[in-house]
Order: structure tokens, then C-alpha cells, then sequence
């Protein structure tokens, strides 16, 4: 056994060791002289990180408690590299065309930069990773524990503390000390690089030891690759099924797989030589689980057989060795998950929070870079918090490998989308998000809160009885289906729910503009090329390079526009600020706050759109379309019906409105010609003849007079409706007692009645009621009224009957004849300009009495309409009933 202390210094000085590897790799990525830091090897080592405690001590613990299950560890992601690769390579072209940051970068990204899914997403990578750092806290303070000869069941809280705390200020070393355009952390890359040696000769040596070290080990004991019934079980599957997950779309395994890549053929090697690392990290794992069992006594943890075995041998030299490869893979997992997870925190949340609240400072001054960095530093600490806090709470009792699962199981919820983004035009953002947030709340309620226990999160009552005691809603038979594994029940309902959520969704809307701009960029991302841009955003060169500077810093703007201003031919100063600037800045940006900010800031200082020809013409080209949109084309054709058949009607009635146009103009010049010909005519005979008499000179100025005036009254009629129609009317609306403007119409109308024998009805109740009105324009149409009644309602007894009804919140004036009527089929028309509906009944009259009437009433708030009538016309017009006034009280 070790000294606590002895093991305290050790671990200093591997820190210490990672500590300089990372600066001297950081210092010549500074200086530019990458050479090794960016080979295959290298980017393949990193890779590693996917071997974290769990593939170190977890594998060993689950090959001991369910013997061949373990390997589907290992053969998810080995299926990936060797089948997927395309995939792999899909992604890797498109986070370097596209700058993408991460997992979160990338979904937001597609989905027309949306900043609510790259939201959903960080707060679920957040949360299903907090489980794995607390994994990580747990073996580390479980090897500590095992290394000193400490008691087991004291507190370990200490310890984890201690522990979080170190690898904090590790990662917020070497994890943002600058905003990088690229994203990328050579320095951690190459202290990972070393790590993965570390645990990989650590796991070996230990296997060497167990095989040729231990007499008497009976090999022959592993269980048999051939009891296929033992082994490929639905759990088999959904286990290397998310493994093969895990390594696409774990934020730690997407910041090494695609952000921190340099260059796209690296992935040929890491095909083959990623596989072949896990083969080896796991080549011992059965041998080490058998040594534990024969070796060790009943009831020794399984998770740590790597390092009781040498323990107990007296092998301590061998068994600090696996303590370093435990605590390097332990360290790499946490480290790169706190950079990839703070990323994801800063350039998805806090970064558009500040844009949101300091819309102005981006345009003006300050230097972003410190927001960015101070945010990632943040969430770094309440990354290493939130897992620390998991452990106290999950009182780190768990199997390292069930914890694992469960973060593995979270994160998986993001793969529909991902995939649906990559290889699916037709996918949408509101799909994306509806599918993401029902898996994640099938995977919290079914897994996640239950993994605390009853009481903590949710009640024993709910774990037993379903929610609000519906069996149906039971965390482990979610709607009445029951799985023997909970994981296997979990994985199905929430995968299954989360696709088809995000299928339906997707197929029932249409995606923006901007998600079809993005979905041809990532879906053709091996056949499109850029193209060029048919409406462009506007900014100056001067504001692009000042939110260059904030954010990249003085030399990176300086050398980007350096760049741009050779390309497009100067000798110095700024570059033209077209579109292939805006459109390079914000992908520069994009590498360092994620595309979602990067958008939100260019497009605060450069104004427009972007749409490619190429995309245009994929969306104008309706023939290559059919096959995929099939399920889209009839509701298309369905709408394009609609809207052939509303704009049938539209040109219809732009017929008839043109028709009516001319009719207008043909009967105002001939109103306007009669009157003019006779002053003409009767002008020219006064000028021309000479032997007029008095008499005949008196009847012509008479007629001219006459006619002058009709001119003039026709005049004011179209004027007056011309005011009318076009809301400048000048009227004084007040209260006007309805009886007072009906007797006004009636007294002016008396010496038109009296001679043609009309008598005038007036009925008395509600004369005394109030409207809204003005009451020359009131009394202006009921004189109109009276007036059409006088000329056309020929009968042997001549009646006009004027009553006041309430109607509403308003009162209605009916005025009836017993004249002949109107048609049915000539209400409307009635109501037109210059409208002739027979020889008799416009006898006389330009016919725009009633259209100015209309529209003097609804100029008032009311309307004036023709009603159904046995006999006679019966016109009624509408008031709005005036408010009373109430009453003051005497003091």
C-alpha cells in the first residue's frame, strides 16, 4: 500500500507532467510549428477519450457480472469506424466548411441557426453528461480509497471535492486561454494524446501480469464468444447500439471526432487505428475479471479488479501504474467534456444573453473575447459542480457501467435529429426540437430521476403506482409495456417517441428559407459547392473589421482582412465589404461563438439576405422534387388550386371594376355633355342671331342658367362623393336628437310633397332617442330619401312611412314607399354610381344620390341598406345609439 501523501505527490507530478506537455504543444501550435501535434496518430490517440473509467475499471466489473456484455463497449464504436465512415467523414467537411464548435453548434446550425434548439441541446448534453463526470469522481476516490488501504465507508466527499477542483482549474488552463477562430485546444489535444498511451500500457500491463504473472489461472474459464443465447439479447443490442451512439454524438467524442480535427484525411487512419486501440485496451479485460474472481475474496468490488489484483499479489509498483491509466482516463473524459460542455454553455447561452442585453456594445466597443472566455470559465466550474453534486446526491454506490449507460441513453436523444439533419431536406427545426424534448423527458422520467432513489426526485409512490397512480404512466412499464431491463425499456420508448415525434413534426411544416439554405449545405455537403448570392447583406468593412477585432482579436482581424484585401486584388487597407466578406467574418466568428451567435452578431451590423443561385434552383426545380416530396405535392397542388381559384375571382372582379370604370367615365361625360351642349347650343344662337327677341333671349339665358346649375350640382355630387369615399370628409359627430333631424327633412321636403299629394307618416316612438351623428349630413339623407319616394313611388295614394326601431346598440330609421320597388336582382346596383335601373326611375337624375348617401352613413358608423319589401322600396338606415349622460348629483 501507498502513503496518502506519496500518492498525493505522484498525482501532483503527472498533473504537473500533462501540465508541460500541454503548454510546450500550446507554445508550437503558437508559433506555428504544428509538425506531430497534427498527425493521424496524434488525432487517433485523442480519440481515446472515449475510454474513460468505465472502458478502464467498468469493463473489467461488467465482465465479471454478466461476462461478454462488456464487449459491446468496444463494438459499437468499432462498427461505426468500420461502417459509418462515411458518416464520420460527412460530419468532420461539414464542422470544417460550416466552423462548427460543437454538437449543439452543429444542430443549430442546420436548422437555419436556430438559437433555441442549440439551447435545447446544450441543457440536454449538460444534464446527461452530469452523470458521467460523477462516474469519473467516483473511480477516481474508489481507486484513491483502494490504492491507500483507506477505510471504505468513510466519506470519499472530501476526496471528489479536491478532485473536481484540480481538474477545474486544469481545464480552465488549458481550455480558454483564447478565443480561438478554430475552435481548437492543441495543447489538451496532445496532454490527451499522452493520456491514452498512459492507460493503454497501464490496462495492458496489468493484462500481461494476470496471463503470464498468476499460476494457475484457468483461462479455460471465459466464457465461450459461441452461447450467442447468452449474449445477443435485446439488452446486447441496445448496448452496442448506444455505444455506436456515443461516439457521435457524446460532446466530448464530437469535440475530438470534428472540432479538434485538422484535416479531413486523418480519419483513414483513425478507421483502422481507433479500432484496433480498443481492441487492445480491451484484449485483457476477461483475463483481469477472472483474476479478481480467483484472487481477490467474496465481495470485492469488481470495478477496481485492475488495481486489487496487483494489490493483492504485493504487485504495488504495477498497481500504480493502473492507478495512473484509471486516473488518465478519469482526467482526459472530464477535461475534454468541461471544454466541449462550457462551449456549448457560452456560445449558446450566455453569449446570446449578453448580445440580447448589450445589443449596442457589439457595435460600438469592447472586447467580446472577455465575455466569451469569462462565460466558459463559468460554466466550466458549474459543469465540475453539477457532477460533484450528482455524486453526493447518487451516493456513488452505482456500478461505474450503469452510470455510464444513463448519461449514454441521454445524449443518444439527440441522433434523430442529427441524422434526419444530415441525410433529410425536408427536416425542420420545430421537428428537431419537438423530437429532442420528448426523448429527453421520456429518458429523465424514466431513467435519470429514478437512478436517485424514491424521495429524492420523485416519490416511491410514483415509482410503483405511475403518475397520478396510472399504471400506464409507470417509470419502469411506460404505457403498460414492461422490459426486463430498464435501460432497454428506456432507450426503446424515448428513441422510438423522439423519431416520430420529430418525423410527423417535420412533414406537417415547411422549412424557413434559411433551414433549406443550411439543409442543402449539410445534406449536399459533398456536391454542393458555394454559390453565388442573388440579394446581399449591407455593412461597411470598417464595422466587420471592429467585430472582428472584439472577438478573434487585433491580429487574427488583421491577417483575415489582410487575406481577403490580396484576394480580391489591393495592395492594402480594408477589403470591399460585398457579400464574400460578411460571409467570411461570420464564419471566422462562427468558430469562436458558435454560428448561432456568430449570425446574431454580423446580422445586427450587416442588413439583408443570403439565398444561393444553386439553392434556388433546387428549389425551383420541381422534377427532382417529386420523388422526395411526394407526401408534400398534394397538399401543394391543393393550395396552388386555392389560389388559382382566388385569383380567378380576383380578376373577375378586376373586370368587373374595370367595366364599371368605363361605364363610370362613359356616364359622367355624358352627364357632363348634356348640360354643356344645351349652354352651347343656346350660347351660340345669342351670339350668332342677331333678330332674337327679348322674350326668346329670356328663355334661352333661362336654360342656361338652369343647366349651369345642374352642371354644378352634378359637379358637387361627384366631389362630395369622392370626399366621402376617401375618409376626408369633415363631419361634427355628436348626439342628435333623431326626431329633430327627421322634422328638419321632412320641412324641407314639403314643397316637393305637397304638389305631387305625398303624404309623410311619421311614427312617434323613438323620435326622442339619441345617435351619433352630424345633423346636416342625417338630415341631407333622409331629404334624399323622401325626395326618391316623391319621384318614383307613383301610386293612387301616395304614402311615406318614416319609423324609428332600437337595433342593437344602435337605432334603425326605416323609410317605405308604395311605389313599384326594386328588383331583387337590382339591390346592389342600386347603390353604383350613375346605375340606370330603368328609364323611369332615374328619370332626371345623375344616379349618385344613394351611393353618397351610403356613403355618408358609413362615414357615420352606420350604414344605409334595402330591405325586402312586399310592396313599395323600404330603405333602412343604422346610428350608433349615443350614451346617456348620467346625472350629477346636487351638492
Amino acid at each position: 500500500m501507498l502513503d496518502r501523501s506519496t500518492l498525493l505527490l505522484i498525482c501532483l507530478g503527472y498533473a504537473g507532467l500533462l501540465f508541460l506537455v500541454a503548454a510546450w504543444a500550446e507554445r508550437r501550435a503558437a508559433e506555428g510549428r504544428l509538425g506531430w501535434i497534427r498527425s493521424p496518430l496524434v488525432y487517433t490517440l485523442s480519440l481515446s477519450v472515449y475510454c474513460t473509467a468505465w472502458t478502464f475499471y467498468g469493463a473489467v466489473g461488467s465482465a465479471a457480472r454478466s461476462g461478454l456484455e462488456f464487449a459491446t463497449i468496444y463494438l459499437g464504436p468499432s462498427l461505426v469506424f468500420f461502417g459509418w465512415w462515411f458518416l464520420l467523414r460527412k460530419l468532420v467537411r461539414i464542422g470544417q466548411a460550416q466552423r462548427i464548435t460543437s454538437i449543439a453548434d452543429l444542430l443549430s446550425s442546420r436548422y437555419g441557426k436556430s438559437a433555441t434548439l442549440g439551447v435545447v441541446v446544450t441543457l440536454l448534453a449538460l444534464i446527461a453528461t452530469t452523470p458521467y463526470i460523477a462516474l469519473q469522481l467516483q473511480s477516481m476516490t474508489l481507486s484513491l480509497t483502494a490504492l491507500t488501504a483507506a477505510d471504505p465507508a468513510a466519506p470519499r466527499h472530501v476526496t471528489a471535492f479536491w478532485l473536481a477542483l484540480g481538474l477545474a482549474l486544469f481545464a480552465i488552463l488549458f481550455g480558454t486561454r483564447r478565443v480561438d477562430a478554430n475552435e481548437r485546444h492543441h495543447g489538451v489535444v496532445a496532454a490527451v494524446a499522452l493520456e491514452a498511451v498512459v492507460k493503454l500500457l497501464a490496462v495492458v500491463a496489468v493484462g500481461l501480469f494476470v496471463v503470464f504473472g498468476l499460476p494457475g489461472l484457468d483461462l479455460d474459464a471465459l466464457p465461450s464468444p459461441t452461447e450467442a443465447e447468452a449474449i445477443f439479447t435485446p439488452r446486447w443490442i441496445t448496448l452496442t447500439f448506444l455505444s455506436a451512439t456515443a461516439i457521435i454524438c457524446l460532446p466530448r467524442m464530437f469535440q475530438v471526432l470534428v472540432v479538434e480535427n485538422a484535416d479531413e484525411r486523418h480519419l483513414a487512419t483513425a478507421a483502422w487505428a481507433f479500432p484496433t486501440y480498443l481492441f487492445l485496451i480491451s484484449l485483457f479485460v476477461l483475463p483481469i475479471a477472472l483474476a479478481g474472481q480467483a484472487v481477490l475474496p467474496e465481495g470485492a468490488n469488481p470495478d477496481l479488479y485492475v488495481l486489487t489484483v496487483p494489490l493483492a499479489e504485493g504487485q504495488t509498483t504495477l498497481a500504480l501504474v493502473a492507478f495512473l491509466g484509471g486516473f488518465s482516463a478519469a482526467t482526459s473524459m472530464v477535461i475534454v467534456s468541461t471544454i466541449a460542455l462550457s462551449t456549448m454553455i457560452s456560445n449558446h447561452i450566455a453569449v446570446p444573453i449578453w448580445l440580447r442585453l448589450n445589443r449596442r456594445k457589439t457595435q460600438t466597443s469592447g472586447d467580446v473575447r472577455a465575455v466569451v472566455l469569462s462565460s466558459r470559465r463559468g460554466a466550466m466550474a458549474l459543469i465540475l459542480t453539477m457532477g460533484y453534486f450528482y455524486f453526493l446526491v447518487s451516493g456513488g454506490g452505482s456500478a461505474l457501467a450503469s452510470i455510464g449507460l444513463r448519461s449514454f441513453a441521454g445524449i443518444a436523444q439527440v441522433l434523430p435529429a442529427l441524422l434526419g439533419g444530415l441525410f433529410w431536406h425536408g427536416a425542420t427545426r420545430p421537428g428537431a426540437i419537438a423530437g429532442i424534448v420528448t426523448g429527453f423527458l421520456i429518458w429523465c422520467y424514466t431513467l435519470f430521476l429514478p437512478s436517485f432513489g424514491g424521495g429524492v426526485f420523485m416519490s416511491e409512490a410514483v415509482l410503483q403506482d405511475g403518475l397520478f397512480g396510472l399504471a400506464v404512466l409507470r417509470p419502469t412499464s411506460l404505457f403498460g409495456v414492461a422490459f426486463d431491463d430498464p435501460l432497454v425499456h428506456t432507450v426503446y420508448w424515448s428513441l422510438s417517441l423522439n423519431a416520430a415525434v420529430f418525423v410527423g413534426v417535420s412533414l406537417l411544416l415547411r422549412p424557413s428559407p434559411m433551414e433549406q439554405v443550411q439543409g442543402a449545405a449539410f445534406v449536399d455537403a459533398f456536391a454542393v459547392t458555394p454559390g453565388h448570392l442573388v440579394q446581399g447583406r449591407v455593412a461597411t468593412a470598417e464595422d466587420l473589421f471592429a467585430l472582428a477585432q472584439r472577438i478573434l482579436g487585433v491580429e487574427p482581424a488583421h491577417k483575415l482582412f489582410a487575406a481577403v484585401s490580396r484576394t480580391q486584388g489591393k495592395a492594402g487597407g480594408l477589403p470591399d465589404a460585398d457579400e464574400d466578406l460578411i460571409a467570411r467574418v461570420e464564419r471566422e466568428l462562427a468558430g469562436s461563438v458558435g454560428s448561432a451567435s456568430a449570425h446574431a452578431m454580423v446580422s445586427q451590423i450587416a442588413q439583408g439576405g443570403q439565398i444561393p443561385v444553386d439553392q434556388l434552383i433546387r428549389m425551383a426545380d420541381e422534377t427532382a422534387q417529386i420523388v422526395e416530396y411526394s407526401h408534400r405535392l398534394e397538399r401543394q397542388s391543393e393550395e396552388l388550386e386555392r389560389t388559382a381559384a382566388q385569383l380567378r375571382a380576383a380578376n373577375t372582379r378586376l373586370r368587373e371594376l374595370g367595366a364599371q370604370k368605363d361605364a363610370f367615365l362613359s356616364q359622367v361625360s355624358h352627364e357632363l355633355r348634356t348640360p354643356m351642349t344645351s349652354i352651347r347650343s343656346f350660347a351660340e344662337i345669342l351670339r350668332d342671331h342677331g333678330d332674337v327677341s327679348s322674350d326668346e333671349a329670356k328663355r334661352f339665358l333661362a336654360i342656361i342658367h338652369g343647366e349651369s346649375q345642374r352642371l354644378t350640382r352634378l359637379l358637387d355630387e361627384i366631389l362630395d362623393l369622392s370626399v366621402l369615399e376617401s375618409g376626408r370628409a369633415r363631419l361634427e359627430i355628436r348626439p342628435v336628437r333623431l326626431g329633430d333631424a327627421i322634422a328638419s327633412a321632412a320641412g324641407s321636403t314639403e314643397g316637393l310633397r305637397h304638389p305631387e299629394g305625398v303624404r309623410l307618416e311619421i311614427a312617434e316612438p323613438h323620435l326622442d332617442a339619441l345617435v351619433m351623428a352630424d345633423f346636416d349630413r342625417l338630415a341631407q339623407v333622409i331629404i334624399n330619401l323622401i325626395s326618391n319616394a316623391v319621384k318614383y313611388g307613383t301610386t293612387e295614394v301616395p304614402v311615406i312611412t318614416i319609423r324609428a326601431t332600437p337595433l342593437g346598440a344602435g337605432i334603425a330609421v326605416d323609410v317605405i314607399d308604395h311605389g313599384p320597388g326594386i328588383l331583387s336582382a337590382d339591390r346592389e346596383r342600386a347603390f353604383e354610381k350613375f346605375a340606370r335601373l330603368d328609364e323611369m326611375t332615374l328619370a332626371g337624375s345623375a344616379g349618385l344620390g344613394l351611393p353618397i348617401s351610403r356613403e355618408i352613413m358609413r362615414n357615420l358608423g352606420g350604414d344605409l341598406v334595402l330591405m325586402d319589401s312586399g310592396q313599395g322600396a323600404h330603405f333602412r338606415l343604422t346610428l350608433p345609439q349615443a350614451q346617456p349622460v348620467p346625472a350629477v348629483a346636487a351638492s
